[in-house]
């Protein structure tokens, strides 16, 4: 992604530093770009708990890049199997919901166990070299994600002669989230690059406001037309005809298609159903998570801090950040993160591999190796 004329990853090594990853920092948009750096296992974890990396496949590949950076220093944390099993449980504990990070960890460490005959400075290229894949394989992913999708934008414009599709979205589940590219707006964005019209619906997706915080500013900084609307607006704008379709990105969808995502995707794709308005998900392979199949019975539900509810955080008139508080003094707020939408409420899924039904047959047959 383009900032300011200059590409960007949303994490990558720094170069002529091999002991320092660097990241965007996505607390302090939409008012500040700034870069973060992590030289520490701990400050990995530290900042895909706080949030300063979010998404499915950033929080995987950051989770990845934090393994290499916890045996970076072999001499003060040796690269053996305890050393290995404890960093990696300190990241899964980190936010539960997302498959992809416990998908990452692992990842690194089968590849750093298979290791146990090289020298230190041998397994810290290893693990390297693996976080490097990883990120790489994410953002591949998700520019395939982005060409699959286009066609089902380019049918829908086709249909309405030109005129402008209008789609919307809810969370972020573009470029910010992911290593490059996004999944929800991958396709998004390949459909402008090629001329046709678009424009955005986007939640605001409280009580984060990623909506109005990330979608909304890195859409400005491609340049598609895009609105900020109230999360309760989408079943509105579906009655009025005012939405061609919704994407949105997951968190983790089980082998029969239910979809874990931002809180409040749920209510959309049961709007969607009712008004006959094609809803997608779109997400990499490394979102599935083959083991289970109820998704509402078995995908962890991360319960958040209940100050995200209760303070919002904005620019006042004088251009300063402040946060405030928006309810008594003494009410109590409950803060679920993510919800889960059953496979019936689902059109299709758009991946790295194509575009399947929201069935486990749909799914198997773009996996087959997991049938």
């Amino acid at each position: 992604m383009n900032i300011d004329g200059s590409h960007y990853r949303t994490i990558w090594l720094k170069e002529g530093s091999p002991d320092t990853v660097q990241i965007i920092n996505q607390k302090a948009l939409p008012f500040k770009f700034e870069i973060l750096d992590l030289r520490s296992l701990e400050d990995t974890a530290k900042a895909i708990k706080d949030m300063y990396v979010r998404g499915a496949g950033l929080i995987g590949a950051s989770a990845a890049f934090g393994m290499y950076l916890a045996f970076f220093g072999a001499k003060e944390n040796p690269c053996n199997k305890e050393n290995i099993d404890k960093a990696a449980l300190l990241l899964k504990n980190t936010r539960p919901t997302a498959i992809n990070l416990s998908w990452a960890v692992d990842r690194m460490v089968s590849c750093l166990l298979k290791k146990e005959e090289m020298t230190p400075e041998q397994k810290r290229e290893a693990a390297l070299k693996q976080a490097q894949e990883i990120a790489d394989e994410d953002a591949e992913s998700c520019r395939q994600i982005g060409l699959h999708g286009l066609d089902i934008i380019k049918q829908i414009s086709k249909k309405k002669k030109g005129e402008t599709v209008n789609i919307l979205t809810h969370c972020n589940a573009g470029w910010l989230a992911f290593v490059d590219y996004g999944s929800a707006l991958s396709p998004v964005y390949a459909a402008f690059d090629q001329g046709i019209k678009v424009h955005l619906w986007v939640d605001e997706t409280r009580p984060r406001n990623q909506g109005a915080s990330l979608t909304a500013w890195e859409l400005a900084q491609h340049g598609v037309s895009c609105d900020l609307i109230p999360d309760n607006a989408g079943g509105h704008l579906m009655q009025r005809g005012m939405v061609d379709l919704v994407i949105t990105g997951a968190d983790r969808v089980t082998r029969n298609g239910d979809a874990a995502n931002k809180i409040g995707t749920y209510l959309k794709a049961v709007a969607a159903k009712e008004n006959d308005i094609p809803f997608y998900i779109a997400l990499p392979s490394s979102t599935f998570d083959f083991k289970m199949k109820d998704g509402v019975k078995e995908i962890p539900i991360e319960e958040r801090d209940s100050s995200e509810v209760r303070y919002v955080e904005g620019k006042n008139s004088e251009g300063k950040i402040e946060t405030v508080q928006i309810c008594p003094d003494k009410t109590t707020a409950r803060n679920w993160g993510f919800d889960v939408t059953p496979a019936k409420y689902i059109t299709s899924f758009i991946s790295e591999r194509g575009i399947c039904q929201a069935d486990e047959k749909g799914i198997i047959s773009l996996y087959p190796e997991f049938g």
